[in-house]
């Protein structure tokens, strides 16, 4: 995995910037702020938004871990890539957050771009559920590391 990380910053599709607490806390408030919407869908049985803004919750948690760390990703993979290197190698993260961020990623792609995909209530209900953990998870981490 270091490999396909290395190609994601030869690509530019990770880049170095300033560390920012306060990104990183804005970020990880729009997490929120998607998981929130994400459960107003499901309630108006809006599946198919439920599992984009439950994708959203989760890409945006992950992505203050990158601004704590001074990152900026231009890729949502090579932002999974970053967190399996930076996190679960080093024990910080469960691989259960890397892995259900790489699942609903592709999920999320389905229902953008696939014709015949259509999310049903039983997606959108796991993309809910898996998403508060993710959420919860990397805001976790994040508060333990930033006070």
């Amino acid at each position: 995995m270091l490999a396909e990380l290395d190609d994601c910053f030869t690509k530019g599709l990770i880049r170095r910037i300033v560390p920012s607490k306060d990104k990183a806390l804005r970020s990880l408030g729009k997490a929120n702020r998607w998981l929130e919407e994400a459960k107003k869908s499901l309630g108006f049985s809006l599946f198919n938004s439920c599992l984009v803004a439950s994708y959203s919750a989760m890409f945006h948690a992950a992505r203050a871990l990158l601004f704590k760390d001074g990152f900026r990703e231009k890729s949502h993979y090579c932002l999974a890539r970053y967190l399996e290197e930076k996190y679960v190698k080093t024990g910080k993260l469960d691989r259960v957050v890397v892995d259900l961020l790489d699942r609903f990623r592709a999920l999320r792609h389905e229902d953008l771009y696939e014709l015949d995909f259509s999310a049903t209530k039983e997606d959108a209900e796991e993309a809910v559920r898996n998403a508060e953990l993710v959420v919860s998870e990397i805001g976790r981490l994040l508060l333990s590391s930033l006070f």
